[in-house]
């Protein structure tokens, strides 16, 4: 499906318009068109894949979706929402829906304790288009509901007053049009060697190459549902690798690690004679099966039979192995006959290159047989359903080659095991798979959060989410049989709903070990030993026994803290302890996406050194299209984020909480207003004695949001505690004493400067990177200012290394306050 239809919304008595289109060889000639699920019936709605709805009324809001068809099968399209309005209603409400933020410590709480602020936001729900706009295909630009008019309030503080710019009305207006991005690294599964100058593939189209490190962005093109990107190693050392990568439609860039499987070493066979290649050998294990390839079998493509010498690269991906489930390729699903995109659970996949000895010619084979080991199939409901498939390399999706049945004789020494049996054509390179379709069906939820407090408000979005389906060994829960399938879902403002497979009759036929990562960074599963806490695991009792919930280390404390396994269990309708989540039937998908926070689901969160952020125009870093067009707007453009951190050294015996402040400096409109805060706490260097660093955010210098005048940001640098400044990086102060004015520095307990407008790096304690993903941009930053070089990663504070401005700091004397407190306390004056 090529093109699938998109969301609508109109006011009743108005059109509307829904297209689709689907390829293929050949090409489908038969569309069919469904309301809510019932064919829509009429000779219009077969005939093309366009659909007109005139004179709307309000029974037909709803889902609509597309199946196409010709004789190689069927494909279903995505659902669309159509929402009708009566005449005259309004979707987009003026008065803003409650947004809390948290004000800074020194800020008085309200009457029931709370230092949270409504900000207010505005949903961004779609308008109905105009009576007049054209009924075309594809994505409406349109008009979304969003910010009309904003207001600045000041909150009183301890000595002073806070700006902040709440929402006062929303309205609707054009729709906000953000970037959506893929970014991560590619590495060899084996060695972590990344793929250097790889091509990328976007379907049949070369979208361009890994960098030196392995690294890739891809823009998603417009109207995507399933993300398809090949990965090939020009040098043909890896596996070609297909993968469906999730990203976040809304805008903005997701971060994914991708592995390669190393091509196994080739063996030389002789053409002319029979050959037997084993499948799943290594490690000690037993073959899953073998590859049996009679004399005369390769071709070369002219369909020349070759007899000389072969050199034969069969790579197998074995799921007995867990370390290979991250470097399998596609997300191992097929399109069934009613054209449903619908899971496989694999016993093996393998990548077959056959090569002239001499000249290194690519060869066919065909046909060849495909032996399967019965013995390692344990689910004996899935033995009369394995078949053969084929990866298309296009769609990634898998494609049906044969069916495998029991062997009709037995074989010598071996006459104790059965064999089903399957042949097999192999005419271009691809990946080849040992698969049975599996029915039984589930979604799981999951949400993100940003600390361990599990806030409804302070969930993260733009998180992957990853489920493993396991097939554990009876009686040995954490040590599973195998790995059947795989997925990948991003977190939205609601959470995520992972598809897994699920039993309604053995609660612990699957398990699922799922993951969280955002922008690389591994978020931390709930605890689950030595005293399991339903309400921080987030599931109720008895259910959460029934699942078997355990994190990653719940049997060696020395594990990591990162992963949970549960027992995916399937919902028993008739028991009210199991109707509200966190598992949910395959028919209540919508259920599960429309969950209320307070229904049972399952968490991560995000673990950090202690930290704060405030900024006075409200901006959440993981819904891009909350971004607000203000002079005082931290981000000043929504397309592009630049993050800028400034490296602190600090030599004391305890960790330090350090401040930015972060005011208008050069720029007539902004000069002496506030844009925001950033608190952040000293991790200490491991190598360094009594010495911590802290790594700060600060607005970075250059054009507000009107794009017509840059600004210095004025910032400064206050640690807390008794403080001095001992040491100013000799190359930045030269570089401001360069570019003037010069700020104030004339307290020794804190660092002032006009931000930079170049992005300087290491060398000058300054780390400056550019995204279109806000918190990526800030998690790269970090990492190298952690690591203090402009180019590496680390999560280990050097705290000597790369950084702007030391500071001494003491133990108080009693009664005596920190320069950090009397700017809490009296801050004009300080």
């Amino acid at each position: 499906m090529v093109l699938h239809p998109a969301a609508k919304v109109r006011e009743a008595g108005q059109d509307v318009t829904f297209c689709c289109k689907a390829s293929g060889t050949p090409a489908p000639q038969k569309y069919f068109w469904y309301h809510n699920g019932t064919l829509l019936e009429g000779p219009a709605q077969r005939s093309s894949g366009r659909l007109e709805l005139r004179g709307l009324a309000p029974q037909q809001a709803g889902t609509y979706h597309c199946k196409a068809s010709s004789e190689a099968g069927a494909i279903r399209s995505a659902p669309a929402q159509l929402t009708v309005l009566a005449q005259g209603q309004q979707s987009c409400r003026a008065e803003p829906e409650p947004s809390l933020v948290e004000l800074p410590s020194e800020c008085p709480q309200d009457a029931s304790g709370s230092r949270y602020y409504n900000v207010g936001r505005c949903p961004a729900s779609p308008c109905p288009g105009g009576p007049a706009e054209p009924g075309g295909c594809g994505e409406e630009s349109g008009r979304c509901c969003g910010v009309r008019r904003m207001e600045l309030r000041e909150v009183p503080c301890a000595g002073s007053v806070l700006p902040v710019k709440v929402v006062a009305e929303c309205g609707c207006g054009p729709c906000a049009q953000p970037k959506v991005l893929v970014q991560g690294r590619v590495t060899a599964a084996d060695t972590g060697e990344p793929l250097r100058f790889g091509h990328i593939f976007l379907g049949a189209r070369k979208v361009g190459f890994t960098g030196y490190q392995g690294s890739f962005t891809i823009e998603v093109p417009p109207d995507t549902r399933r993300l398809v990107t090949r990965f090939v190693d020009g040098q043909q050392r890896l596996v070609d690798t297909v993968k469906v990568l999730p990203f976040d439609r809304r805008g903005g860039a997701v971060y994914q690690e991708v592995k390669m499987l190393r091509k196994k070493e080739p063996v030389e066979l002789d053409g002319g004679r029979s050959n037997a290649i084993p499948l799943g050998e290594s490690g000690g294990r037993e073959p899953v099966g073998e590859l049996l390839l009679p004399a005369g079998v390769f071709l070369r493509p002219s369909g020349e039979v070759f007899n000389g010498t072969v050199k034969a690269s069969v790579t197998f991906v074995d799921p007995r192995d867990m370390a290979t489930a991250s470097a399998a390729s596609s997300d191992l699903s097929f399109a069934n006959s009613e054209g449903e995109i619908v899971p496989l659970r694999t016993y093996g996949m393998f990548a077959v290159d056959f090569r002239e000895g001499d000249s290194g010619a690519a060869l066919q084979a065909g046909p060849v047989q495909v032996r399967m080991d019965a013995g390692q199939v344990w689910m004996a409901e899935h033995l009369k359903k394995m078949k053969l498939w084929s990866l298309n390399p296009e769609s990634g999706l898998w494609e049906e080659e044969g069916v495998l049945r029991p062997a009709g004789g037995s074989r010598r020494k071996r006459e104790e095991r059965t064999f089903l049996v399957g042949n097999l054509e192999i005419r271009e390179r691809r990946l080849f798979n040992l698969d049975v379709p599996e029915d039984r069906r589930c979604f799981v939820k999951v949400r993100a959060y940003s600390n361990e407090k599990f806030n409804p408000y302070e969930q993260l979005e733009g998180v992957v989410v990853s489920l493993i389906n396991l097939e554990p060994q009876p009686g040995f829960p954490s040590n599973p049989r195998a790995w059947g399938r795989f997925d990948s879902v991003v977190t939205g403002p609601n959470g995520a709903c992972l598809p897994a497979f699920c039993d309604g009759q053995r609660p612990d036929a699957y398990t699922a070990l799922v993951t969280a990562t955002l922008g690389g960074e591994e978020l931390e599963a709930v605890a689950s030993s030595p005293k399991l806490n339903p309400n921080a695991v987030g599931v109720a009792q008895p259910y959460l026994g029934k699942l078997g919930y355990r994190r990653s280390d719940h049997e060696d404390a020395a594990l990591k803290k990162t992963a949970f396994q549960i027992n995916v269990a399937k919902p028993d309708p008739n028991n009210v302890d199991e109707s509200n989540g966190p598992v949910y039937s395959y028919r209540s998908l919508r259920e599960c996406e429309e969950a209320p926070v307070s229904a049972n689901h399952l968490r991560f969160y995000r673990v950090e050194v202690d930290k704060y952020e405030y900024n006075v125009v409200p901006f959440k870093e993981s819904d891009v299209t909350s971004w607000t067009g203000d002079y005082l707007a931290w981000w000043p453009n929504p397309q592009e984020f630049r993050a800028c951190f400034i490296k602190v050294q600090l030599e004391g015996p305890q960790e330090y909480m350090v401040r930015s402040r972060n005011v208008g400096g050069s720029h007539p409109r902004t000069r002496g207003q506030l844009y925001g805060l950033r608190d952040s706490r000293s991790v200490r260097d491991p190598l360094l004695d009594n010495t911590s660093g802290a790594c700060v955010e600060f607005k970075c210098g250059g054009m507000l949001f009107d794009q017509s005048l840059v600004d210095r940001t004025l910032v400064s640098i206050i640690p807390q505690g008794s403080c001095r400044r001992t040491a100013i990086n000799g190359l930045l102060r030269d570089y401001l004493s360069r570019h003037p004015p010069l700020a104030d520095n004339n307290h020794t307990g804190a660092f002032s400067m006009l931000a930079p407008l170049d992005p300087l790096g290491h060398n000058y304690g300054i780390y400056t990177v550019t995204d279109q993903n806000p918190r990526l941009a800030k998690e790269i930053a970090i990492g190298r200012c952690f690591a203090g070089t402009s180019d590496g990663f680390s999560r280990e504070m050097r705290a000597g290394e790369g950084t702007a401005v030391t500071f001494s700091c003491q133990e108080r004397p009693p009664g005596r306050e920190s320069f950090f407190q009397r700017l809490l306390s009296a801050p004009a004056e300080a």
